[in-house]
């Protein structure tokens, strides 16, 4: 080659202008040689290139060469579409394996034409009508990256061209198909923007995996439910139900367990209904024993009411094969588990038996939040209800009761609302818990309806999204009330409890409220009615912005505006129409209500066309209300790809106008939470002390979410925020606004007792529904503080709970891979917050002092009684035992430098159930020599065991479960003060490397 290289085309050039076919066929093979170097030269005489090819004098295989020749120089000249279209009439010239940058070009250009047109045409429901020659280059294409091995490649190509036949094949021929299946299922979730064409790749997926040897059924059921294919599901769960296998058992509750996880009440509802009324086969009778297992297992309704209905057909039935009478059992306990009933109750123990809440935080704010300051104040209720969330531990409350009762009109309401959040999934009492604030019947009526109000949004709060046994009560106090402050809560506990049943009757009942046209209950009922029918994209969308439109008050407007928002949750391009309509409108408030339908309909997709129409909105709008809200909406957008946020609203926070840099704030806030992420608290730190007291609080707060369990070890800082809250909240001279930002900034860093983050997707990567509604409603607390407690819907336990066959927890250990301090609870607060910052090291010392002297005293008394049963001598031994154990003390004093040096443990020892915040799940792993392994690969939530020692007897953990407030009120308060008095004696450590010892 290197012999044959011509110093220039131009002779080549002029041979294309000879007769003689041979010449011009020696001409093109030449250029087309050693195009890469002359084409600048050769492009001066394209067009005669390119008559050659439309010569049809000529043999194909000239006319294909000048072909191959064109295109190239088209490339190389950045015209695409030529280019493309001359290497298609280049026919088997253009060589799809040949690595050059001109041939990787073009691919990528005829795989985007390509798929545009198929794109197009699926959109516009036509036929695609595609060049065959451009049809063949894409098929070769695919062809070889399957025979290469490529199959990834082959998917996303395959995908991308809408060519489910090759995607199929992809699959079917890959070496890891459950690999390359994954694979699939993150693509079609990550980048197919069409929520149609998606479903469509999706249920091509399900029909692979279930023509598999060994199906992956966790995988199949999380497609389904997608698909909303709840007969399918419930057809799954009685294969293997009924399989012999105990193992099979265990798979279809750990499936049940991870579906209940993406919180889709009404699918759940829907296969657990299926599985009740598949009646052939499975109305089986239970013998009694089976029947008190079940009642054992199950505390709600339906499933005692299947046990009735099991022991009225053991009356007709008295012979019962044992298949049958386990398969009745095993169905009792996945209904429980669909119901939401026993991750409910397992989920309310753990809280409550690992509970760390540090109520001297609280105690320091009650005491630096002046009386007069009621926003303060409830800011400290909010706090206590968000610190105790799901725990059932009202120490706090009980303790402070003269304080408390000073709330008067919505604090009262909001007071008493929080026992809602304290008490969250007590199902079984939850009713008899508010019973005290409920609105009475009969003659002379209740209390204050504010408390009365209150209690009703509790028991929503309660029941969130598991309203199945409250609803009844919460629609007849709805209806039998006129009182505009009830019928608020109502609504709101009433759309809580059905939250996303689009049950027809309670939409009325709302309906009703909304039209008497009261500003105060029609706001509730708004977002109520949203609530409801959240993600049905229902015409009731159409109605609800009809009566935007007539009612004058703007809490309605503003009710309506969110509640039509959360109607098209998840869907995507389907809402496009009511976007558009909504995001056009002359008010502000309808408008407002539009960037939330943005962010909702595409909520976790990372959408680049609803990113742009936010960014769009948030530079242009009039109303600097639906500027803020267009940025909150991002993190909405992109909490699924959480790194891209700081990086999208980065000079959005540095905005001119404080509305914009406060939704920056909560869009990094609501992204990124739970999280750490160093680029979002960098971006977060300096908006914390912004010259605009609001903007300061949405910093705060977001701070807090992004913060939630994480470790001052991980990231220090942690400790200069914790210490910049406190700071902020006994300074006398903070604004209102600030200080309340704090307030709740201390709730969401110690929520739920220390043990619940902010999740926004399940472990499988789904939206958790309840999740992102729960923080939509939150973020509205901007004009109405009681939604504040819509946060407590986003809150997931971090803990790793493993269960039996029987769903108890057996008592195992396993270990986590990382040092301990790494995912450790914080330290609990001993000082006296109120001293100033200078005085805290000697106030410390104080405290180790005393600490210390205790623990020598009580070392010298066990030592004294030892020597006594010794028959030793009395004063002048225990004189020396004192010496001693002095020389003892020093000794300690001396160690910890020593210790300091030792390296930290690079693992630790955890027990069943225990808690494992998100950033520690790579690290957790079972013992070698274990009894249990998980059914399936799992570092946290619900994880069903296999007993390989079956035969053993097993000890249990979990097993008291806190039966009501009332019976347990000494208890909560004992382990706090125990708590406490823990912490106190704990505390002597840090100090100790300041003391001299000579």
């Amino acid at each position: 080659m290197a012999a044959t290289m011509v110093s220039s085309p131009g002779m080549l050039l002029a041979m294309l202008s000879e007769d003689h076919p041979l010449l011009k066929q020696h001409a093109l093979s030449k250029l087309n040689a050693f195009v890469d170097f002359y084409w600048p030269e050769i492009s001066n005489s394209v067009l005669l290139i390119e008559s050659v090819y439309d010569d049809e004098k000529f043999d194909q295989t000239q006319r294909q060469l000048a072909a191959l020749l064109a295109s190239k120089v088209h490339c190389y000249l950045g015209e695409l579409n030529d280019s493309l279209s001359y290497a298609l009439g280049a026919g088997p010239l253009f060589d799809v394996s040949e690595d050059t940058d001109y041939v990787r070009t073009i691919l990528a250009k005829a795989i985007d034409e390509y798929a545009g047109i198929r794109t197009r045409a699926a959109e516009s429901n036509e036929s695609a009508e595609v060049d065959p020659r451009l049809e063949a280059i894409v098929e070769r294409m695919l062809d070889k990256c399957i025979l290469d091995g490529r199959y990834q490649q082959a998917v996303g190509m395959a995908i991308e061209c809408r060519r489910l036949d090759k995607l199929e094949q992809a699959v079917l021929q890959s070496d890891n198909k459950l690999a390359t299946l994954s694979y699939c299922i993150d693509v079609s979730h990550n980048f197919v923007n069409s929520r149609e064409y998606r479903r469509e790749v999706q249920r091509l997926l399900v029909k692979v995996f279930q023509d598999l040897p060994s199906p992956d059924y966790l995988s199949i059921c999380q497609l389904l439910m997608f698909l909303d294919e709840a007969e399918d599901v419930a057809g799954l769960f009685q294969k293997l139900l009924r399989s012999e296998n105990k193992d099979d058992a265990l798979l279809a509750f750990q499936i049940a367990f991870d579906l209940v996880e993406n919180e889709h009440q009404a699918f759940l509802l829907s296969v657990r209904d299926r599985l009740l009324s598949s009646k052939p086969e499975a109305s089986v009778s239970v013998p009694s024993g089976s029947a008190e297992v079940a009642t054992s297992l199950n505390v709600n309704s339906t499933a005692s009411e299947d046990v009735q209905m099991a022991e009225r057909s053991q009356a007709t039935d008295a012979n019962v094969s044992p298949n049958d009478a386990i398969y009745a059992e095993r169905l009792s306990k996945i209904k429980g588990i669909l119901s939401g009933e026993t991750s409910i109750q397992l989920t309310l123990q753990f809280l409550y038996s690992h509970n760390k809440s540090d109520l001297l935080i609280l105690k320091t704010i009650k005491q630096s939040v002046e009386m007069r300051n009621s926003v303060c104040h409830s800011a400290t209720i909010y706090a206590n209800a968000i610190m105790h969330a799901g725990t059932t531990v009202d120490t706090f409350l009980r303790e402070n009761l003269d304080w408390l009762s000073r709330a008067t009109n919505w604090a009262k309401f909001s007071a008493t609302a929080g026992l809602g959040v304290i008490h969250k999934g007590h199902l079984q009492q939850g009713r008899s818990l508010m019973a005290p604030y409920l609105p009475q019947s009969g003659a002379g009526g209740g209390g204050s309806p504010y408390s009365e109000g209150g209690a009703l949004y509790a028991l929503g709060l309660i029941h969130a999204n598991h309203g199945e046994g409250i609803k009844q009560f919460l629609r007849d106090s709805l209806r039998s009330t006129s009182v505009e402050v009830i019928q608020h809560g109502a609504c709101l506990g009433l759309g809580l409890a059905a939250l996303g049943t689009a049950d027809e009757d309670i939409f009325d009942d709302i309906k009703n409220v909304l039209y008497t046209d009261s500003a105060v209950a029609g706001e509730a009922a708004g977002i109520s009615m949203g609530l409801l029918m959240v993600g049905t994209a229902s015409e009731k969308a159409g109605e609800m912005l009809a009566y935007a439109h007539e009612t004058q008050h703007e809490k309605i407007i503003r009710g309506l505006a969110l509640g039509i928002a959360l109607t098209v949750y998840g869907r995507e391009e389907e809402a496009d129409t009511l976007i558009e309509q909504m995001t056009r409108d002359q008010d502000p408030i309808v408008r407002y209500g539009g960037m939330y339908a943005l962010a909702l309909a595409y909520s976790g997709t990372a959408n680049n066309k609803a990113i742009r129409q936010l960014l769009h909105f948030a530079v242009s709008d009039v109303s600097d209300d639906v500027r803020r809200t267009a940025v909150l909406a991002l993190g909405f957008v992109l909490y699924s790809d959480p790194e891209q946020t700081p990086r999208i609203v980065s000079l959005l926070s540095e905005s001119y106008n404080p509305h914009v840099r406060y939704g920056a704030a909560l869009a990094v806030g609501i992204s990124c939470a739970g999280t750490g992420m160093s680029e979002a608290i960098s971006l977060l730190e300096p908006l914390t002390s912004d010259v605009v007291d609001f903007v300061r609080q949405g910093a705060l707060i977001a701070m807090a979410m992004v913060m939630v369990q994480i470790s001052e070890a991980s990231d220090s800082r942690v400790g200069s925020f914790r210490r910049q809250l406190e700071k902020i909240i006994l300074d006398k001279h903070e604004d209102t606004m600030s200080k309340m930002g704090a307030i709740l900034a201390s709730g969401i860093l110690d929520a739920g007792g220390r043990n619940v983050t902010i999740k926004l997707l399940s472990k499988t990567k789904h939206d958790k529904i309840t999740a992102v509604v729960g923080l939509a409603v939150f973020s509205q607390f901007w004009y109405w503080y009681p939604l504040i407690y819509f946060i407590s819907l986003a809150f997931s336990p971090t803990a790793f709970i493993g269960l039996n066959y029987d769903l108890k927890v057996p008592k195992f250990e396993f270990i986590s891979h990382a040092k301990p301090s790494l995912f450790e609870y914080p330290k609990p607060t001993t000082v006296p917050t109120a001293t100033s910052a200078v005085k805290l090291p000697t106030a410390v010392l104080s405290t180790s002092a005393r600490a210390k002297a205790r623990a020598s005293k009580k070392e010298a008394e066990q030592k004294a009684i030892a020597e006594k049963n010794d028959a030793a001598s009395g004063n002048p031994s225990s004189g020396k035992t004192k010496s001693g154990e002095k020389d003892g003390d020093s000794m300690q004093v001396d160690n910890p430098p020593e210790k300091k040096a030792e390296p930290e443990p690079t693992f630790e020892t955890l027990t069943n159930p225990a808690r494992v915040v998100p950033a520690q799940e790579k690290f957790i792993r079972f013992k070698e020599d274990s009894r249990y392994v998980p059914v399936k690969a799992a570092s946290s939530g619900f994880v069903l065991l296999r007993d390989l020692r079956p035969d053993e007897p097993e000890v249990l953990a979990l097993t008291d479960a806190p039966s009501s407030t009332a019976a347990n009120a000494g208890a909560p308060a004992a382990a706090q003060q125990g708590a406490a008095a823990m912490a106190v004696d704990d505390e002597p450590a840090p100090p100790q490397p300041f003391e001299y010892t000579s």
